[in-house]
């Protein structure tokens, strides 16, 4: 008896992302029907632009389209999408040279339904362009308008001409953009220098289910500001910030918190706080559970320690570059991470090998550890190791004095490690890494770029689920590369900018067997020529990115025929 199509829609819905669609949509004709109609997210690049119209056609549920590495005209794609049909919810065009006006205006005729748009890094965007996203798509409830790029507005003195100064992002934007947005409920402002406290009044007054606000890096908007839009935005759960307590912290600010009662994410990354200012936001009984404190200053132990025995439901802290936590510290501090899933310690210098086992031997629902830049590789191990099957992802990059015993121990301690990161630990050599690669077959994604220790890498056992390698710098040759194509069947992403050793024969060895391999840096594999690179288009389908070896120079045609194979080639 077949199965109804409703029962293997939820089944294909188990998978964690649409790109596991592939190899079901190959078994058969049924398989492919479900997948496309399953698909809701798709990329476009410049290799995606031929086959446009048919993606178009071939997932008719699309609701959010991304675009990446584009470097054509946006606006006759976005006309293209708009006569497309689909249930279009989120768009992003972020870090595009030019605002696709006239491409909106025509997707906002079909299409007034978008919640969500990301406009971040966008060349030439100014007030006009943001008065016209309100007007085109009123129900936004999402916007992101960071760090507009207005390089080409300035002038060599690094003034702005008059000009220019018109096609900035000023209150007056903010003012059109907010008087239409009424559902708004998330908006970065971060990078827009030139918008003031009159913006985040703006947005309070006139979006009343604001939620989250991002202005990092505005240089004009001031703590009276934020306190105002804290106070007026009753349902703020979301704010991140920077440079807070230049010169110093206002009595306004502090007093903010006591009025944040759903304030819930706090990110102060790169200021000047106090204890005073961790003690009120402590006594604000807030509903807590995302805390950032990355690089900043003027607090202390006991500052951290009294906040954090109010907020034993965090569950994510940045604690990056508070470099008065030593192990002791960190003992006494994880009696209140019992919910913490996240922690950041990265550039806590005095850290050992001591507080990532503790922490993963003690912290019951942690998943992700950041300790990079810290002292590992210093401190004898504990007698006591505690498995922790939860743990996930291990960001240890620039330890230099980390060895191959720490890797041997946390694979032991790690069963389940799906990202490892020892990028630049220079102690570690292929026998550690070969070690927690055995006994940790669920990692997908590894850095080891730089680890000067790593000689050869060849594999003789399978990695199934390895899919991201970053090897930049190493010193592994052909047969390494070959045993690599062997045993990483689902390997996508594979950088080698540096490795000199590799050759043609080894990168052909590679492509032959990975199947599902989508991007490869070759920058600085000089020993690999053009014409390989054309093969391994022509052989390995799946290809969409591929970055050549310095001096080489496509013509012209060759980027033609790059493309139309649905390759995206960058000069390295």
């Amino acid at each position: 008896m077949e199965l109804p199509e409703e029962c293997w829609e939820s089944i294909f819905s188990f998978l964690e992302h649409h790109r596991y669609f592939e190899p079901l949509s190959l078994v058969c004709k049924r398989f492919l029907s479900i997948s496309n109609h399953l698909r809701r997210t798709l990329t476009i690049t410049d290799p995606t632009l031929e086959s446009l119209p048919n993606l178009l056609l071939r997932f008719p549920n699309l609701t959010t389209i991304v675009f990446r590495d584009f470097h054509g005209n946006l606006d006759p794609v976005l006309s293209l999408i708009s006569q497309s049909g689909l249930p279009l919810i989120s768009l992003d065009v972020s870090s595009h040279k030019c605002f696709p006006l006239l491409g909106l205006k025509h997707l906002a005729s079909k299409m007034r339904n978008l919640i969500e748009l990301n406009c971040s890094n966008i060349g030439s965007f100014k007030d006009s362009d943001l008065i016209e996203i309100g007007n085109c798509f009123p129900s936004l409830q999402v916007v992101d308008i960071s760090y507009p790029d207005h390089g080409s507005g300035f002038s060599p003195t690094g003034s702005l001409d008059s000009k220019s100064f018109s096609g900035l992002i000023t209150d007056y934007g903010i003012l059109g953009l907010a008087s239409s947005l009424k559902c708004l409920r998330k908006i970065d402002l971060s990078g827009n220098t030139f918008i003031t406290d009159q913006a985040l009044a703006i947005l309070s007054s006139n979006c009343l289910f604001l939620s989250e606000i991002g202005i990092r890096d505005c240089d004009f908007i001031t703590q009276n500001g934020i306190a105002l839009a804290i106070r007026k935005s009753g349902n703020l759960k979301s704010i991140f910030m920077n440079g807070i307590g230049i010169p110093s912290i206002d009595a306004c600010f502090l007093d903010s918190f006591a009025y944040a009662r759903c304030l819930s994410e706090l990110d102060l990354s790169n200021s000047f706080i106090s204890d005073e200012l961790l003690c009120l936001v402590a006594e604000a009984n807030l509903p807590l559970y995302k805390l950032v404190l990355s690089r900043c200053f003027c607090f202390t132990f006991d500052g951290i320690c009294f906040l954090l025995s109010k907020y034993p439901s965090l569950t994510y802290l940045d604690l990056e570059g508070a470099t008065f936590l030593n192990d002791e510290s960190m003992i006494e501090l994880a009696k209140f991470f019992g919910n913490l899933t996240f922690i950041n310690l990265s550039s806590c210098s005095k850290l050992t090998n001591s507080t990532l086992f503790y922490l993963m031997g003690n912290c019951p629902l942690l998943t992700i550890i950041n300790m990079e830049r810290t002292n590992l590789g210093v401190e004898a191990f504990s007698a006591e190791i505690v498995v922790n099957p939860r743990v996930k992802a291990l960001h240890l990059g620039w330890n230099n004095n980390m060895n191959d015993e720490c890797l041997k121990m946390a694979s032991y301690v790690c069963p389940n490690l799906e990202v490892l990161n020892v990028t630049y630990c220079s102690g570690i050599t292929e026998e550690g890494l070969l070690q927690i690669l055995k006994n940790c077959l669920q990692i997908r994604c590894l850095e080891i770029s730089k680890c000067q220790g790593v000689n050869n890498l060849e594999l003789h056992f399978e990695l199934p689920k390895l899919e991201v390698l970053q090897a930049e710098g190493l010193a592994i040759d052909d047969e390494t590369l070959a045993s690599i194509g062997k045993r990483c069947g689902r390997l996508s992403r594979l950088n080698l900018e540096g490795c000199l050793n590799v050759t043609a024969r080894g990168v052909e060895g590679l492509i032959v067997n990975c199947k599902a391999l989508k991007e490869m840096n070759l920058r600085w594999c000089n020993n690999v020529s053009l014409d390989i690179v054309a093969w391994m288009v022509l052989s390995r389908p799946s290809l969409r990115k591929v970055t050549l070896p310095c001096g080489s120079v496509p013509t012209a045609n060759r980027k033609d025929f790059f493309l139309r194979h649905g390759c995206w080639v960058c000069q390295g």
